[in-house]
């Protein structure tokens, strides 16, 4: 008789396939979770003081879902900072509105890769969602857009574009023959941001490109005397200007009309860093700030700003997207071929082949609360800054920098702080879990600097700003 065989060793399931099995209830586990942090926002310290864990080994076999997000909750979570909170005032950092959390969960729910139209939708709704924002900022039609990861980028894109410009005119392609067939460039500015210097690194030009333009007395706005002066001096060889609409200290603005009136008698490819400024386009008292805009050659704003979408989200506009797509095109027999069609796909637009749908939780917030919804957040912005910057006017211990013209309250300590005494006042400011404010240097003046752009922000966290503040002085 034969002997029967072995009874088979059930196979343990792995963590994976045990998480496949029960989706459904983690995600209900996920998604209450989410809604306790969201409900504790008000509560929660504005921002740590980063206290680095002991590394751990990565797990061999994993722990499931569930284990990692008790691992998470309890070794992780509580050292995050309150980003979306109403007193986070770093960075010009925006919340989430919940619409737009809600298009970033399906964000990865859906996981579409929006740079190629051949299998889905995906790139239809970015062309929707970039039009509404063309449309809400003012442009005009012929500028295009294209959804990038943050300022950052966007205003690489656009130097990028102004690079090959550049180029056009001395009758060479960049894309094709190197930046060493351009030869020395000038980019013009008066007070550009420290990305700008960052692009022109990535991009070959250099950062030592950068001519600094004087500004106008007490302001960080270029005099645009002075710009024409420097203009006049390059003997018609083309050049890049790079205007702002918003600094970061004093969200000053550039006089967009004028700058871009100098083309008329100069060859310039008009490149303007309006990451959260553009958002004064919503403000009836402020739209005269961005006046102009539309008359630019190429455009930077920064979505996870005053849109209040989550990180990462920007988006970047260009009148010459025939100069966009030689740039930035990308040969691939299984993409298919560029063409001729004018609305190329996403590949060919930016420096990246492949990326999230960012554009799905702004169109969400944008189709929830419309124009008026969000122009209200930036009133309500304004006028949240502008009663910080009466309080702390009103207190002895410190002085204003500049006035309060959109969203941004610069300050510092009144007599001559240093630079340490300045980071000891917002290392307790941290510390008291109340806000979180960055430091900065205003014209050399150690100062700190605080932005409204979050949509939760109140009265009421003024008030519990400016008292932090005033404790925060008295101290000896």
């Amino acid at each position: 008789m034969n002997a029967s065989p072995a009874a088979a060793v059930p196979r343990t399931r792995t963590p994976l396939e045990i998480d496949r099995a029960r989706t459904p209830e983690l995600m209900e586990a996920v998604r209450a979770y989410a809604v306790r942090i969201l409900g504790g926002l008000d509560d929660r310290p504005a921002a740590r003081a980063p206290v680095r864990p002991s590394p751990e080994p990565l797990p061999e076999a994993g722990i499931g879902l569930e284990e990692a997000m008790g691992v998470f909750a309890a070794r992780w979570e509580p050292g995050f900072a309150s980003g979306p909170g109403p007193r986070y005032l770093g960075f010009v950092t925006g919340g989430a509105t919940p619409a737009a959390l809600a298009g970033d969960w399906l964000t990865g729910t859906l996981d579409q890769n929006p740079t190629s139209g051949l299998d889905s939708l995906a790139p239809d709704l970015e062309r929707e969602t970039v039009t509404w924002l063309r449309d809400l900022f003012g442009l005009p039609p012929e500028h295009r857009g294209t959804f990038v990861s943050g300022a950052t980028m966007s205003n690489l894109a656009g130097l990028a574009i102004a690079r090959e410009w550049l180029g056009e005119r001395r009758g060479v392609s960049v894309a094709e023959e190197g930046v060493v067939a351009l030869g020395p460039v000038t980019v013009l500015s008066g007070s550009p941001h420290s990305s700008i210097a960052k692009a022109l690194s990535v991009l070959g030009l250099g950062r030592s490109a950068i001519r600094h333009v004087g500004l106008l007395p007490g302001r960080e706005a270029v005099d645009v005397g002075l710009l024409a002066r420097e203009l006049e001096r390059l003997d018609g060889t083309p050049a890049i200007v790079v205007a702002n609409a918003g600094t970061v200290n004093t969200v000053d603005f550039d006089d967009l009309r004028a700058i871009a009136a100098l083309r008329e008698r100069y060859p310039f490819w008009l490149h303007v860093d309006a990451a959260f400024g553009a958002f004064a386009a919503l403000s009836a008292g402020h739209a005269h700030l961005v006046a102009g805009l539309g008359e630019a050659d190429s455009v930077c704003v920064d979505l996870h700003k005053w849109l209040n979408v989550p990180y990462d989200s920007a988006v970047q506009f260009t009148r010459r997207r025939d100069l966009q797509t030689r740039v930035f095109q990308n040969a691939a027999a299984y993409l298919g071929p560029l063409g001729e069609d004018p609305e190329p796909d996403f590949v060919h637009l930016t420096p990246e082949n492949s990326r999230r749908l960012r554009a799905l939780p702004a169109w969400f917030t944008l189709a929830a609360y419309g124009r008026e919804g969000h122009a209200g957040i930036v009133r309500d912005c304004v006028t949240l800054a502008t009663d910080l910057g009466e309080r702390i006017a009103a207190m002895p211990a410190y002085r204003l920098l500049a006035p309060v013209r959109l969203n941004v309250v610069c300050f510092t300590l009144t007599g001559s702080p240093s630079p340490a005494r300045i980071a000891e006042v917002a290392r307790a400011i941290t510390e008291s879990g109340e806000a979180f404010l960055t430091t900065t240097v205003l014209d050399g003046v150690p100062a700190l600097r605080a932005a409204f752009s979050n949509w939760r922000t109140t009265g009421a966290d003024v008030e519990r700003i400016a008292k932090t503040l005033q404790e925060i002085a008295s101290r000896p």
